[in-house]
């Protein structure tokens, strides 16, 4: 048998073999699983704006958070659900 110089294989036998097994038994990383949507259900998201903005929704009280939601469906052109 020809060997390379040194005396040592061209390659690790049990390296290669472990690469080999690794390649074809490890799982492809995958984002999580969407959730479906579904229609009318309100997201909790956390929104930075303007405090200026903020006190103008809130000053009729309650309710400031759906009258914010009405005016980003106007600004987006979506009608109302």
């Amino acid at each position: 048998m020809s060997r390379s110089p040194g005396g040592r294989r061209p390659h690790d036998p049990l390296k290669a073999a472990e690469a080999a097994f690794k390649k074809v038994t490890t799982k492809p990383i995958e984002g999580a699983p969407k959730a479906p949507t579904i229609p009318g259900v309100k997201e909790t998201v956390t929104l930075r704006i303007d405090q200026d903005v903020l006190e103008y929704f809130q000053e009729d009280g309650p309710g400031w958070q759906e009258r914010i939601n009405a005016a980003l469906r106007k600004a987006a052109g979506k009608s109302d659900a």
